[in-house]
Order: structure tokens, then sequence, then C-alpha cells
């Protein structure tokens, strides 16, 4: 029954009132779903189309804490209208939230042992579907109850193209500078002037915060700078400040120190002052001041030395230079850098030289003394302009100005013996030489760069032109005798004037255009063209009797040409992505190469193009921060210059002569580099091994033969004859490592490191090929003990065995050398010092009249004053005059030079010194904390 019919059966009067108005609720309720649900099915409306979905964008970044190190496990909260998201960073401090529907958004970030960070409000870009966020810095808490001291931080990071070191795990001494810091790091080489080598490699350039310092001279950045300044020591491969912005990489890198100043001593302002005389009339002064605040740098440096030289011959060298920099803002998105460098030197020396040359039938001895004075004065001048045009344009302007002129005047005495008189090539000869050199450079540099909307895709280029030209005049008197076979003698006079003008114009034009293929890869093209026009004019004139002259022909030269080189580089890149541990790229690049000129003085004209192949790979992969290994392969071509291939004879020296080919092949160099880093925070262990092998296609080597003299007067006698050819076989291996432990705290450092390095070279003597393998085993010891405050000593052992085998008689040669060094301090009723280094050198195998087992002891007595702020120090240097200097180079042919130069030796200086510093933390706007980036500048 239904309910209609229920109803209606039972009498409506004996229902109860609040029963009925209930049953009519009821029934209302279901005539009106009826009617609702008649109403739709009866008229069927059209479908209503759905509404997009709201964009959502993928938002990322990275928390950060004081040592700029990834916080691991940290709490991130992102809250906005429509979103309430929570995530945690990973291993390397990163986070990354997903299908965020709004851009303007709340971050709170937590962590253990770190300072809840404040409520953060961001507005970004709606339209921008991947948003990464600069770094976020964590502040560590203050209020724990003690101090724990974790044993696995790591004091070394190894980043992609740096090795990163934590300041604050080393210990100096208060008012210490840079170099003494650096002295305490793993791996680190520190030289008396102010030189780096770390791992091996020397260190070219000097940056603080990410941005060049002081012209970027390394000496006065780490001997001035104070290390309490100090947050993070940076060693950077650095491929130009063009691949620094796009990521894309050519060439080879040169390693850069960059020095990153903790927050709290960001702002200051220095300056050291210093006068000092001593013996032999030796003075020197030296001036360095220095501000600044943030990303803000202006510092002035000069010095002055005056060096009077009391031995076989008086000497004297004069040096003053003085360079000043200024980095600063032009309102909010210009911002300059200016440099300035000026050098001035003269010079009076006295050198001694001796020389040993294998020939194919028997030995050529000689040995000659020179008095020189120089003159030289250089400028140095650049300005950089950095715009930020918008939000996606960037634009760098960079021009330059130098000038240098040089005066110097020798005299020289020679004489040639050879093991056989019938060579010809016995003689004596007396020269003079008074030369002087003009040199302007112009240059003008320019870079673009255009990022898009979409993350990592950008396009640059950039532009280089440079101007020098360069005028050379010498006067030369060359009076030589020679002795002939039955006991005669033959005399040549040669009075000239050598004219020479030499005009250089390169223009280069490159573009990089950059494509993300996805979250982790990238494709990257690069093409360039490089130009470079020379125009060369030599004339000599021959000085006649009556003080007259005439133009030489066959001694003149005059000749222009222009070398073009284009690259055109396409390349892949896997590992983009900060979480990535394995990173690779492979590519191919294409050489093309065109060389032509014309040599007018001999009516000659040059046309050969050129083209190459060379490929690209790279590969690195890292288990840690602190673990990594890196595989990279690189190739060059170089084209045989113009004087090489012009088949003409080029007397521009007589005894020399030059005749070029015109077949030669351009030189091909193939490059493999490994490099493995390993450091064991818990064990405060660091490996480093480094290998690299190099061999060369169509080396161009010289064939150096004796030939009948062509002037009839000085028949009888030979000269040597130069002409070129390419040969392949020529290659070279070597590797080097470094192996650090620091014990009890950093007291003590114990460093172990080695090099061995193979090289089989090539050349030719009288038509015959020639080879000549040179071993070369080098190790050295250093530890380092620094038990208390006042008590620091540094030991260096090493031992070096060079080893020459060649298939020219008599040019097998194997010199060992022992090496033992220490320095060290030793501080004294907290206001004096006394410094002292001792070197001892054992050496065996060197052919020639040396000191081969000089002893060298240098010492210093220092009182400070003025709460350490001033200095007055007396210094020895060679205290048992025993620094005979001495210079060995090994040439092509198996035999050997010995240079020795008139040193300064025993001498005493009494120094004043004060250094006036203050120094305080930068500070963000509205009293916020503030951002930093990787490499230390400021946001």
């Amino acid at each position: 029954m239904n309910y209609f019919n229920r109803v209606k059966t039972k009498d409506l009067n004996t229902i109860p009132r609040s029963k009925y108005l209930q049953h009519f609720k009821k029934l209302a309720i279901i005539l009106l779903m009826m009617l609702s649900f008649t109403e739709v099915f009866s008229q069927q409306p059209a479908k209503k189309e759905t509404p997009p979905p709201l964009p959502t964008r993928q938002i990322s970044g990275i928390v950060k804490d004081s040592t700029d190190l990834g916080v691991i496990g940290a709490t991130v909260s992102l809250t906005s209208d429509k979103d309430t998201l929570r995530t945690s960073t990973n291993s390397d401090g990163i986070f990354i939230f997903k299908d965020v529907k709004s851009a303007t958004y709340t971050l709170v970030i937590q962590s253990i042992g770190y300072e809840k960070s404040p409520v953060m409000r961001f507005k970004q870009n709606d339209m921008i579907p991947r948003i990464v966020m600069d770094p976020i810095m964590l502040k560590e808490q203050k209020n724990t109850l003690n101090e724990v001291v974790i044993n696995g931080t790591p004091s070394i990071t190894y980043k992609t193209d740096t090795v990163e070191y934590k300041a604050s795990d080393y210990v100096v001494r208060k008012n210490a500078t840079v170099d003494e810091l650096l002295k305490k790091m793993e791996g680190m080489e520190v030289g008396t002037d102010g030189s780096l080598v770390h791992q091996g490699e020397t260190v070219a350039k000097a940056k603080l915060n990410g941005k060049e310092y002081l012209g970027g001279d390394i000496a006065n950045a780490i001997k001035n700078l104070p290390a309490e300044i100090v947050d993070k020591i940076q060693i950077v491969d650095d491929y130009g400040d063009q691949a620094a912005r796009t990521g894309v990489k050519d060439g080879d890198p040169q390693k850069v120190l960059n020095i990153t100043t903790r927050t709290d001593k960001s702002v200051g302002n220095m300056m050291n002052m210093n006068a000092a005389g001593g013996s032999n009339e030796r003075k020197e002064a030296g001036l360095f001041t220095t501000r600044i605040n943030g990303n803000q740098q202006m510092g002035l440096n000069g010095n002055y030395k005056d060096v009077i030289n009391l031995n076989a011959l008086d000497g004297s060298n004069k040096n003053a230079d003085a360079r000043f920099s200024l980095r600063d803002k032009i309102g909010k998105k210009i911002e300059y850098n200016l440099n300035y460098n000026f050098t001035n030197s003269n010079g009076d020396n006295l050198n001694e030289t001796e020389s040993l040359s294998i020939l194919t039938d028997g030995q050529l001895f000689s040995r000659s003394s020179s008095t020189g004075l120089q003159k030289s004065k250089n400028h140095d001048f650049k300005l950089e302009f950095e715009v930020n045009l918008d939000s996606n344009d960037y634009l760098k302007v960079i021009p330059t100005f130098k000038y240098g002129s040089n005066n110097n005047n020798t005299g020289s005495t020679s004489s040639q013996r050879g093991s056989d008189i019938s060579m010809g090539l016995d003689q004596d000869r007396k020269v003079t030489n008074s030369n002087s050199r003009t040199a302007p450079d112009f240059g003008i540099s320019a870079f673009y760069q255009h990022t898009f909307k979409k993350y990592r895709r950008n396009f640059s280029t950039q532009i280089d032109l440079n101007k020098d030209n360069q005028d050379n005049e010498q006067e030369r008197y060359n009076f030589t005798t020679y002795y002939l076979e039955n006991s005669t003698t033959k005399d040549s006079v040669l009075n000239q004037i050598i004219a020479r003008k030499n005009l250089r114009d390169n223009y280069r034009g490159s573009m990089t255009y950059v494509e993300p293929l996805g979250v982790n890869t990238q494709f990257e093209v690069n093409a360039q063209v490089n130009y470079n026009g020379y125009d060369n004019t030599a004339t000599t004139r021959n000085i006649l009797t009556d003080g007259l002259s005439d133009v030489v022909d066959s001694l003149s030269n005059i000749y222009n040409y222009s070398f073009t080189q284009g690259r055109i580089a396409l390349n892949f890149r896997y590992g983009m992505a900060n979480t990535s541990k394995v990173r690779f790229s492979v590519g191919l690049t294409g050489v093309p190469a065109l060389l032509s000129g014309t040599k007018l003085s001999l009516g000659t004209t040059t046309n050969r193009s050129s083209f190459n192949l060379i490929p690209i790979a790279r590969f690195e992969y890292r288990w840690s921060r602190q673990q990594k290994v890196s595989l990279n392969y690189s190739g060059n071509a170089v084209e045989p210059t113009f004087d090489q291939i012009q088949p003409v004879r080029d007397v521009t020296n007589p005894n020399n002569p030059i005749i070029g080919n015109p077949d030669l092949l351009a030189t091909f160099v193939h490059t493999l580099r490994g490099d493995y880093n390993n450091y064991i925070a818990n064990s405060k262990l660091n490996f480093s091994l480094n290998a690299n092998g190099s061999y060369t296609e169509n080396a161009v080597i010289r064939n150096n033969q004796r030939v009948d003299n062509p002037d009839p007067a000085l028949a009888g006698s030979k000269i040597n004859e130069t002409r070129f050819l390419n040969v392949s076989g020529v290659y070279r291996l070597t590797g080097n490592y470094n192996i650090s432990k620091q014990l009890n705290n950093r007291k003590y450092n114990l460093q172990l490191n080695g090099t061995a390095s193979y090289n089989h070279n090539l050349s030719m003597r009288d038509g015959i090929l020639n080879t000549t393998d040179i071993t070369v085993l080098e190790q050295r010891f250093g530890p380092k003990i620094n038990p208390t405050e006042w008590f620091e000593i540094n030991a260096n052992i090493g031992y070096r065995n060079e080893k020459s085998n060649s298939t020219l008689p008599g040019a097998n040669n194997n010199i060992n050398t022992l090496s033992l060094n220490l320095d060290g301090r030793v501080y004294l009723w907290e206001s004096w010092m006394l410094a002292y280094n001792g070197s001892k050198q054992y050496i065996d195998g060197i052919v020639g009249n040396t000191n081969n087992r000089p002893l060298v002891i240098n010492a210093s007595l220092e009182r400070q004053l003025f709460n350490r702020r001033g200095q007055i120090t007396f210094q020895a240097f060679d205290i048992l005059n025993q620094n005979n200097y001495l210079r060995t180079q090994q040439p092509e042919d198996g035999g050997y030079i010995n240079t020795s130069v008139n040193p300064m030796s025993r001498y005493f200086m009494l120094k004043l010194s004060m250094r006036l510093q203050k120094w305080s933390g930068a500070q963000g706007r509205g009293g916020r904390g503030i951002m930093r980036r990787g490499d230390g500048s400021f946001m």
C-alpha cells in the first residue's frame, strides 16, 4: 500500500496535529523532488563547457647555513589562498613544490639546531612555470645548553669547478693576513712573493666576494687583507665571464682564488703602511688602503724598492708600481669597475750564461757575459660597465688602454768552441745593442645576454676589438773573430740600425644559444670567428764609415698577413639539476681556418685554408659534496705561423738564416685530464689526484743544419740554417697527488705530495731525427706543527730526479736535487716575534761552475706596538752569503743552458709598519638578513 492510500484509510480526525504536519512536510518534499527531476529530463539543456584548470607552477630553492652548506631535512611550509603544502630538503638542502596554484605565497622554514625562519612573503610572475628562488639562509641557534662539536663537519667541499674551504676551521693568530690562513689549508703552497699554487697548479687571479679585486693581483690580496674577515676560500676553475653567465664552457680554465667575507665583517676600512731601509743603500716603502662595503670595493696600492747590488759588478734595480681600483653602482642597474695600474722599472744587471749544444758529429760549447741597463714604463687602464637592462637582459662593456715603453742598452762578450776545429764554428764575438720600443694598445669588449621565459633558455653574444702598434728601433754593433783551419783567423764587423713596425688588428665575435631539453638536460650551440691581421716592416741599414747609412734589401723584411679562424660547436649536456650526481657533456667542434698574406720585400703571396673536427667530452661523478671524480678531453688545432710557411730565405740574422716550408700542416694536440678529490671529514683527511696526457700530431719542429757561410770573405766558416717540417709522436704524461692529514684539532698537519712527468720530444739536426725522453720524479713531505699559540714550525723535505735520455751523443744526464727547508715563528711576551727560514740544497749532475750546496738562512725579529697595530722589524737575508742564483734549462737537442744572475745575496733591513682597520657587518633592507650568492656576492 502506498503512502496516499494509507493516509486515506485512517480517520483524519484521529491523527494528532503534529503528526499531520510531519506527514505534510514529507509529502511536499517528495512532490518538489519529482517536479525537479521532471523539469531536468524534459528540457535536456545543452552541456556547459568545463572551465579550464587554473595554471600551476613548480617552485624550488635551496636552504643553506652560515657556512654556505645545504641544510639537510629542514621542514619547508608553503601557504597561499589556494595552497597548503609541506616538504623537506634533500641531502643537498634543496626543496621542490609541484603544482603550486598561486604565485603569491609565504614560506616558513625550521630545522633542529637552527632558528625558525620568519614568515617570508613572495610575489612571483604568474606566467613562469618553473620558479627557482634565491638561496635562503638559516641561522644557528644561540640558546643551546652546551656547544656540540660535530666531528664530521666538512672543512672542504668539492663543487662543480670549485674547491671550497671553511675558514673558521683553521686557527691563525690575531692580525694574521690571508696568506697565513692559506698556508694552513690542505693542498695550498704560498710563496714568499705572494704567489699561490693549489694542488700543483698555479692560481692566476684573485677575487673578493665573486668580484675581481684590485685588478686580480693575488699578492696584494693575500698579503694585505686580514684573515679575520674571511668566511670561505674558494679555488675556482674559471672559464671566463661569458661561461659564468651562460654555463657553456669553451677552452681551458684558469685557476682563480675567490675570498668570501663573513657577513658580519663585510663592511670595513683598512690601511697598511710600511717603510724600510737597509744595507747596500736598499730602500723600500709601501701603502695599501681599501674600503669594502658588500659589493662596493675601493683600493689603492703602491710600492717602491731601490736595490743596490755590490758583487762582481755594481748593479741596481729601482722598481715602483701603483694600482687603483674602484667598484660601485650608478643607480640600481649599472655597476662599474675601474682599474688603473702603473709600473716603472730601472735595472742595471750582470748575466753570465754557458751552454752546451749536441751536434751529430760533436759538441758546441758557448760562454757569454752581458751587462745591461733597462728602463721600462707601463700604463694599464680598464673600465667595466655591467648593466641589468631589465630582468631578462644584461649588457657588459669593457674599454681598455695599455701603453708600454722600453729602453735597453746591453753589451756582451761571448766565445764559442766546437769539439773539432774543422767544423768552422769557433768564434769570439763582442756585441753592443741599443734598443727602444713603444707599444700602445686599444681595445673594447661588449657582451650581451637575453634570458627567455623558459627556464635556462638564453642567448648571448660577445664582440672584442683590439688594436696594438709596436715600434722598435735597434742599433747593433757586432765584431766577430772566426777561427779557421791552419790557425787562420778572419774578422767580421757589422754596424747596423734595425727598425721594426708591427701593427696588429684583432676582431672576435661569438654567439651562444642554450636550449633546455628537460629538467636535467640541455643543448648548446656556440659559434665564433677570430680575425688577426698583421702588418710588419723590418728595415736594416748598414752604418758606413762616413756616418751615412744605406738599406740592406737582403736583411729587410716587409710583409702583411691575416689569420682567420672560425669555431662551430654543438654540445649536449646532462646533469643540470643540483641533485644530479652524474654530469657529462658530449659534442663536436668544427674549426675552419684561412691564412693569407704577402711578402712585399720578396714579392711572394700565400693563401691556405684548413678544416679540423674536434670532439668535446666532459664527465663528472659526485658521490657527495666531499668526493668527486672528473674526466675531460679537449683538442686544439694550431696553424703554422706566417714565417714558418714562407718558402724564402730570411737572412735578417746572417748567422742563422730561416727558410719556411709551404707544405706544413696544422698541428693538432689531443689532451686528456682526470681528477679525483676526496675529503673524509671525520678523519680530517684530504686526498687529491690529477693526471693528464697530451699527444701531438704534425708538430712543427726545426731542422738545424750547418752550411758553408755564403760570405766570400768568410769562406771556410759555418753558419746554422733553419728549416721546418711536420712530425708526429710528441707526447707528454703528467700526474700529481696530494695527501693531507690534520691531527689534534689541526695543531699538526702532515702533507705529502708528488709529481711525475714523462716527455717524449722530437728534434732534428742535419736532417737526422732525434728523440729526447725527459723523466721527472718529485716528492715533497711538509709537516706543519703548531702545538701552542706561541710556537709554529714548518718543515719541507723535497727530492727531485730529472733524467734525460737522448739519441744525440753526449746528451744524457741525470740531475738529483735534495731540498731541505725549515721556517717558523716564536711569539714571546705577547709583543715579540722571532721568525726564521732556512734552506739547504744538495745538487748532483749539473754541468758547469756553480754552487751546488747552498745554505740560505733568513731571520727577523719583530716588536709589536700600539696594541699590535704597529710593528718594528729587523730582517737579515742570506746570513751566510750563499745565494748564488743559477737557472738551468734543457733545450731540445739534449744539451743544457746555465744562466747566473748577480743576486741580492746578503743584506739587512729595518722596517716600520702600521696597520689600521675597522670592520662591521652588512645590513639588509628593513632590518632583514642580507642574501648572498654562492660566490659570496650580495644580492
